[in-house]
């Protein structure tokens, strides 16, 4: 029965009041309708783009989703779209301003928005007065980031192609200390092809060549010594020369590797939906702003309605 009985009190406020109530909620409406139209809130226009990182390999236990916005919400990048569409002066910030940088992180937190997907993709939103100009800083942002990237690897590779080039020089200096060595050799004690040298040594030292009388063991003498003394230098610069070689090889064609991934020209973005500029506002949304307002206009004013009829139900009772 006392629930019953503030019901029908409630409703008889309602209808005592309704007149009152219904000017002010008009009110309200039609207030919120004049200071949410565009004299009062400059609209704003949204554009975004859905893109997904390409040619990258994530750093530690990031995704590379993860770095992707790592390096889209970095200083740099944020600098260089501010300083390329001179955000400043759009968003009407003096730069002599005491705490001008912070304003203007402020403003550009309120207009870019940059965040995971669901899907490991990255959406960047950005919201401006200029529909076109939202549209180009959702392209810069993408841009800038594409440069960066870019910048980042070819540092890396430089770095890999600058250790390849060394380690190619001083494989080819001591090459060549092995051939200089091995030349000397040749030159100054005749040692050519060890085992077939060997052989005719042998051959001629033993007698058994064809036309033996004419042998010359003066010479047969001069090589055998020879071989006895340098013939095993010879043969393990030789190894050492064909094994060098094969190394140098192989390290060559890291080092064109290295130098092709620091030349390569890749994009490190799939854009899956491209930013354009948009036709229609994003904010403020005027009808909704209307609803609150009117609502809020109306719950209030009924409150001020309850108090004002407690206290004068109260005033009587005294």
């Amino acid at each position: 029965m006392e629930s019953q009985f503030y019901q029908i009190n409630i409703l008889k406020l309602l209808l005592k009041w309704k007149t009152h109530l219904a000017v002010i909620v008009v009110a309200a409406i039609v207030l919120s309708a004049i200071f949410s139209g565009p004299f009062f809130i400059t609209p704003k226009y949204k554009s975004f783009a859905i893109v997904y990182p390409a040619n990258t390999s994530p750093y530690s236990d990031e995704s590379e989703t993860e770095q992707m916005l790592q390096v889209m919400q970095s200083r740099e990048i944020i600098d260089s779209v501010i300083n390329k569409f001179d955000l400043a002066e759009h968003y009407d910030i003096d730069e002599s301003y005491e705490y001008f940088y912070t304003t203007m992180m402020y403003e550009w937190s309120q207009n870019v928005s940059i965040g995971k997907t669901p899907y490991e993709g990255v959406e960047i939103d950005v919201m401006d007065e200029d529909p076109q100009i939202a549209a180009d800083i959702v392209n810069a942002i993408i841009d800038f980031y594409n440069m960066k990237i870019k910048s980042m690897h070819e540092a890396k590779f430089h770095e890999v192609v600058t250790m390849y080039r060394r380690s190619l020089t001083k494989k080819n200096f001591y090459i060549d200390s092995l051939e200089n060595r091995f030349r000397e050799l040749s030159v100054k004690y005749g040692l050519l092809d060890y085992e077939s040298q060997s052989r005719e040594v042998s051959r001629g030292y033993l007698g058994t060549v064809d036309g033996a009388s004419r042998i010359n063991k003066k010479e047969v003498d001069k090589m055998k010594q020879n071989i006895e003394d340098k013939g095993g230098e010879a043969i393990l610069l030789k190894e050492l020369i064909e094994n060098e070689a094969g190394a140098y090889t192989k390290l060559k064609q890291e080092y064109e590797k290295a130098c092709m991934d620091y030349d390569r020209q890749f994009s490190y973005t799939n854009v899956v939906t491209k930013p354009y500029a948009a036709d229609k506002k994003a904010s403020p949304v005027r009808w909704l702003i209307v609803v609150i307002s009117a609502l809020a206009a109306f719950f209030i004013s009924f409150i001020v309605i309850l108090v004002l009829e407690n206290y004068k139900g109260m005033s009587k009772k005294a």
